[in-house]
């Protein structure tokens, strides 16, 4: 069946799910359990298959396996009967923390991108994002967690420079460098960078522990943490780590490419992380030259990325073309974000786009905590 054909009313959103979930109504209070923040942060969809949990307050609630039954009775009947929800529902019970505070407690958003193949122009977005929700006004920080392959410096045009050290509360902490109006933190300010970092997974994990707990990040609305491809121990450290709102997970349109996205969405909804998925970017989507800024060639192939899209009931957050002010920008450390261009334009809808499924996910799912993860 071409996908072109297929109806936006079969598809299984987070929209659809939240939407019926708010029917159910807890009998202590009278509010729908939407409301009340009973939702977990774990909302994933594969096909056909839903998983969430209800989060409850007392661990012997008397309504818990009423509202398990309700919340999959309002699935069933207002989103779908074909719906595999039964059994799907966890329940959690929403612990006090204690101990010490929460890292980096001034920043609204953490926002992990992603890809879990190299090659893929993660770290271009990823920038170009950065820069596209300063320009909207937000305050915004970039964290280069790609310890081995930093690229942050260069591509903002900061290889030069060195961060301060500046005494707060009796601690020695980093001050970012700040560009195009957004905090960076990278491994490339500390390094040379014709040298090769040799490091064992568990000291580069503490690397990025570090930048994340040493710098003054200050208040911030996003920070960006730009990952290493693969689902290694940098991942995984950092949902260990902070309290992740979402991943943007970025792509081509590579049929290669789709199968290794597929992993990375994996990794982030499996039982052991649980963090949710803000949206696909489908990058290098199609090659457009300067002297014909009307044409468009799929040299990648076509519409991977909305494909995969419907596929995982996945927002596509938007597509970037490949073009060679991209690459230039990354080259001179002028992100292609700044400039008035069809790709600047492209990567501040994208931020518009982003920004939306933020505030959606905050005011429909539960505050995130940090992952506890045993493996």
């Amino acid at each position: 069946m071409n996908n072109e054909n297929i109806s936006n009313d079969s598809i299984i959103s987070p929209e659809k799910i939240i939407s019926a979930l708010q029917k159910v109504r807890y009998p202590k209070t009278g509010k729908n359990i939407v409301e009340m923040g009973m939702i977990g942060n774990d909302l994933s969809i594969e096909g056909n298959q839903v998983k969430f949990s209800l989060v409850f307050e007392q661990e012997h609630d008397p309504f818990i396996k009423s509202l398990v039954k309700s919340a999959e009775a309002v699935i069933l009947t207002f989103v779908g009967e074909n719906v595999d929800i039964k059994g799907n529902i966890d329940v959690k019970i929403n612990k006090t923390k204690t101990g010490q505070a929460d890292l980096l407690s001034e920043v609204k958003n953490i926002i992990a991108v992603a890809s879990c193949k190299g090659g893929v122009g993660k770290s271009t977005v990823a920038a170009n994002l950065a820069v596209a929700l300063a320009a909207q006004g937000a305050r915004v920080g970039l964290l280069d967690a790609d310890v081995f392959g930093p690229s942050v410096p260069k591509m903002f045009g900061v290889e030069n420079e060195s961060p301060y050290m500046e005494k707060t509360g009796g601690k020695d902490m980093i001050l970012p460098v700040e560009k195009y109006g957004v905090k960076l933190m990278s491994m490339g300010f500390f390094v040379n960078p014709d040298n090769v970092v040799v490091w064992r997974g568990t000291i580069a994990s503490n690397a990025m522990k570090q930048m994340i707990a040493d710098t003054l990040w200050g208040a911030l609305d996003y920070l960006l943490i730009d990952l290493p491809p693969g689902t290694g121990d940098i991942p995984l450290t950092l949902v260990q780590t902070l309290a992740v709102t979402g991943a943007v997970i970025v792509t081509t349109p590579q049929e290669v490419a789709l199968a290794d996205v597929r992993k990375g969405i994996k990794m982030f909804t499996g039982e052991r992380i649980r963090v949710p998925i803000l949206g696909l970017v489908e990058n290098m989507a199609w090659f457009t030259p300067a002297e014909l800024p009307e044409n468009r060639y799929y040299i990648f192939g076509r519409d991977g990325g909305k494909r995969l899209s419907e596929e995982l009931s996945i927002p596509l957050l938007g597509s970037i073309p490949i073009v060679q002010s991209i690459c230039d920008g990354g080259d001179t450390g002028i992100p292609v974000a700044t400039e008035q261009t069809l790709t600047g334009e492209a990567f501040r809808k994208l931020a518009q786009v982003l920004i939306k499924h933020v505030n959606f996910r905050n005011k429909h799912l539960n505050a995130t905590q940090r992952v506890e993860v045993k493996i």
